[in-house]
């Protein structure tokens, strides 16, 4: 701890012989990013929370709005459940997520944000096929699974995959 600025010694001078003690001891030697330039951050006005969270090896998602985060977590479900071994495990993540979405549409935020309750049946459904599909994986010969690839449909770079409007446009 440093010690207290006496009253007849100038706050200048008092600062400068704390910084020469605090070099003498050594407090400044071997600090990470010595001899190294100061990063340029492009004039961005939150490049330190953005390095804070790269430091701390933390999501973006934690700054975004209540509703945001729940309408993530709504998207996630499937691949939350995925793993969870009984459909009852299923039914109390469901119940656990559509009790904060309601905490949530109690008390709106100014971010109109739609929300919406998870549908439990169909999540146990959508959970009930993921394992059957998986299963099934398992249980083909490994030949099987060697498929020959897909080709790039028209107007598509990506094999197998039909472009976003001939999906809108698809009759059936």
């Amino acid at each position: 701890m440093t010690e207290r600025k006496r009253p007849d010694v100038t706050f200048e001078s008092w600062v400068e012989r704390q910084i020469r003690v605090a070099q003498e001891r050594g407090d400044f030697d071997n600090l990470p990013g010595a001899g190294k330039p100061i990063p340029h951050y492009d004039d961005d006005e939150l490049w330190w929370v953005k390095d804070y969270l790269r430091r701390e090896g933390l999501s973006a998602e934690a700054l975004l709005p209540p509703p945001l985060q729940l309408r993530k977590e709504i998207e996630r479900l499937p691949e939350v459940v995925r793993d969870i071994p009984t459909e009852d495990g299923v039914r109390e993540v469901v119940a656990e997520l559509n009790r904060r979405v309601a905490d949530c549409l109690r008390a709106p935020d100014r971010l109109p944000v739609p929300l919406h309750l998870v549908d439990a049946d169909d999540t146990v459904r959508r959970w009930r096929a993921d394992r059957r599909a998986a299963s099934a994986l398992r249980a083909e010969p490994p030949t099987a699974q060697r498929a020959e690839p897909p080709t790039a449909q028209p107007g598509s770079s990506v094999p197998g995959h039909r472009p976003w409007w001939r999906r809108l446009f698809a009759s059936g």
